[in-house]
């Protein structure tokens, strides 16, 4: 854990580190649901002091991934399916509104950037390479808000959206799973591609409900990650 602690967090200021690593620790299940975080232990780790440890665990509180409990400490939380409702419901308002603009807006260079992130989303659903679909995911994602000209709704959709990255980066491991979501996302751009708004925003509609589809067999497959009824 150590060094894959430390290499996430080098490049940036000692609180971003902090917050960054431990966000990426949390919604990939490296710092399972109700482990007990030490400070001290999580800025060895990290190779920052205790003041940014401080400071990203009260932001992971903000976007409920932690909870800071009086005399007993800090713990990672359950995956909690009413903030997972609440998470996707601010990302489908900030996304499929950008994607309307990007659908009347975006230019032929700017298209080039989706067909290059589908052609490697295409590579690691055929090299079975779960991390790295993941990482284009978002960057689909981000590049859709970004073309959009407003690209606040990516910074906006990230910050309240851990509960659902945790629920997603669980399904991922599945390859179906991921060749549905690339069938998907070429459907989102497509869509673009021909500057057609109407159909953007129902196919990315149709793309971000599709977690909340797979959430009963995503807590059946892991129950030990989601918080008891």
């Amino acid at each position: 854990m150590r060094s894959s602690f430390r290499e996430r967090s080098l490049g940036t200021s000692a609180r971003d580190q902090a917050y960054v690593t431990l966000r990426k620790a949390i919604v990939g299940a490296e710092l399972e649901p109700g482990r007990r975080l030490s400070e001290n232990q999580l800025a060895e780790l990290i190779g920052v002091s205790r003041t940014p440890v401080r400071d990203a665990l009260s932001r992971l509180r903000d976007e409920r991934l932690v909870a800071i409990v009086p005399q007993l400490g800090t713990f990672v939380t359950y995956i909690d399916e009413q903030a997972i409702a609440d998470a996707h419901f601010v990302r489908e308002a900030l996304e499929v509104g950008a994607i309307r603009l990007a659908a009347r807006d975006a230019r032929p260079e700017q298209l080039a950037d989706l067909h290059r992130n589908l052609e490697a989303q295409e590579r690691a659903v055929a090299d079975d390479d779960a991390a790295t679909f993941a990482r284009l995911d978002d960057d689909l994602h981000r590049l859709l808000c970004d073309l959009s000209g407003r690209e606040v709704a990516w910074r906006l959709s990230e910050r309240t959206r851990g509960q659902l990255d945790r629920v997603r980066l669980l399904s991922l491991p599945e390859a179906g799973y991921r060749g549905q979501m690339l069938a998907e996302h070429r459907a989102v751009v497509g869509a673009v591609v021909d500057h057609d708004a109407v159909a953007a925003e129902r196919e990315l509609r149709k793309h971000l409900r599709m977690v909340l589809s797979s959430l009963p067999a995503i807590r059946e497959a892991h129950p030990e990650y989601f918080q008891e009824d």
